[in-house]
């Protein structure tokens, strides 16, 4: 059985765009859309080159206990025009109600216009396991070891 999602439209959203949705039968994220407010519709979003913004979806959600909402980047944006996300992947808690917006950056060397209807980001729903934290003595032994940062990439 899968999760369900369920979505309530903001006041002011444009209905007829389309849900988070699945473009493939394999597609592990659903597409999300810019959807602007009537105001901001004919504009759209400019992201200039290294800004950053928070493009609305006019959605809400709630995501069932147990699991999170991954928000990841388009991979076309991010490679043809430097659209990502800067907090990748962005987390929405199940216990959250708020707007769901998606915060963008652009990193190319032109300033983007994210327009009304874009699919701005996707989104992939997970399980979530919550741990126990506990303080001891000491930690086991492991060949990496102490090891950091690239500690076991290239010399």
């Amino acid at each position: 059985m899968r999760p369900l999602v369920s979505v309530v439209w903001e006041s002011w959203a444009d209905r007829s765009l389309p849900l988070p949705a699945y473009q493939t039968a394999g597609a592990a994220g659903a597409d999300l859309c810019a959807n602007f407010p009537p105001e901001a519709r004919e504009s759209g979003l400019v992201l200039a080159p290294m800004g950053r913004a928070i493009c609305p979806t006019g959605i809400r959600v709630a995501i069932p206990v147990g699991y999170e909402m991954q928000v990841r980047p388009r991979s076309g944006l991010a490679s043809k025009h430097g659209i990502t996300l800067p907090n990748t992947p962005g987390t929405i808690d199940s216990d959250y109600r708020g707007p769901l917006g998606v915060s963008l950056i652009n990193l190319g060397p032109e300033p983007y216009t994210i327009r009304h209807g874009d699919r701005v980001a996707q989104v992939v729903v997970a399980p979530v396991v919550q741990a126990g934290f506990a303080v001891v003595e000491a930690l086991d032994e492991t060949a990496r070891g102490t090891g950091g940062f690239g500690s076991t990439g290239r010399a």
